[in-house]
């Protein structure tokens, strides 16, 4: 068996975890919640262990490096990273509802990495830089807390139209309160990472192309990513702005990082395209 196998696996193994933690939600099957916990941990294992194989089988290959140089494994890595948070998330607040919000961003990542070419190739200059896994995993570490506070602004977003005293599926939610302080601790923290992201990104970026910044379209929207929940945090701190305003940014924000990962790579062309083979 071989690692594209077992992260095939994991695709499948995310979808069954959505299903579970939907059902949740909507059935109020709090049963099913050790059923979905279990799942995804063993899926966890099995896309864990699919990501170092693959590793192991760079070197076997002579080519050896991280699995996070192409879209296919930074895809993989970002769906890794998405149930790693959630996983602390889950075991934080003992509340099984947000995966029916968090978990299926990690199917769709996985289901679209099943979409690109999985071959393990050869590093092209730029990306054979000791840079490659600080940048690269500081910068998803952000992404999966944004992909995850946007489901979590989601969720306050239905919760907010339920009226006080009401017995409806959405009454279940946890209380906007909990939702939004959540909401704002997952955005603080991705927004560390992605800091450091943007920090690391650019001392590689100066020795590989000899200037730290170049406004390449990449990084021109990772600056403009970065803006997004600077001024949701900024009007958090002197404004007090939260509940709906502070969801609506989570979403908003989350739509930045996409076209920031996924389509610049197919859209615009930079010194970044490579990271769309």
């Amino acid at each position: 068996m071989n690692s594209s196998q077992l992260l095939g696996y994991t695709t499948f193994g995310y979808l069954f975890c959505s299903f579970l933690y939907i059902a949740i939600f909507v059935f109020r099957t709090k049963k099913l919640g050790v059923v979905a916990s279990s799942l995804m941990v063993l899926t966890f294992l099995v896309q864990t262990t699919g990501i170092v194989l693959r590793w192991v089988e760079s070197y076997k290959m002579g080519i050896g490096h991280a699995p996070l140089s192409n879209m296919y494994e930074s895809l993989v890595f970002f769906a890794w990273c998405i149930i790693l948070f959630y996983m602390w998330l889950e075991f934080r607040f003992k509340n099984r509802l947000i995966g029916a919000f968090a978990v299926p961003f990690a199917y769709l990542s996985m289901a679209l990495a099943g979409l690109t070419g999985d071959e393990i190739k050869p590093l092209v200059p730029a990306l054979q830089s000791n840079w490659l896994i600080a940048h690269v995993m500081t910068c998803f570490v952000g992404y999966a807390a944004f992909a995850v506070a946007s489901g979590l602004g989601v969720m306050y977003l239905l919760r907010a139209n339920v009226r006080k005293g009401a017995d409806s599926l959405l009454s279940t939610l946890p209380e906007l309160k909990v939702i939004d302080d959540v909401t704002h601790k997952t955005i603080v923290f991705g927004f560390l990472w992605l800091s450091a992201g943007i920090i690391t990104g650019a001392i590689w970026a100066n020795s590989a192309w000899g200037t730290y910044w170049s406004w390449d379209p990449k990084e021109t929207w990772s600056l403009i990513t970065w803006f997004v929940y600077a001024a949701a945090l900024h009007a958090r701190f002197t404004r007090g702005w939260g509940g709906k305003r502070i969801a609506w940014l989570a979403i908003i924000g989350f739509l930045s990082v996409v076209f920031t990962y996924y389509g610049v790579n197919y859209l615009l062309s930079g010194l970044h395209s490579y990271g769309g083979s």
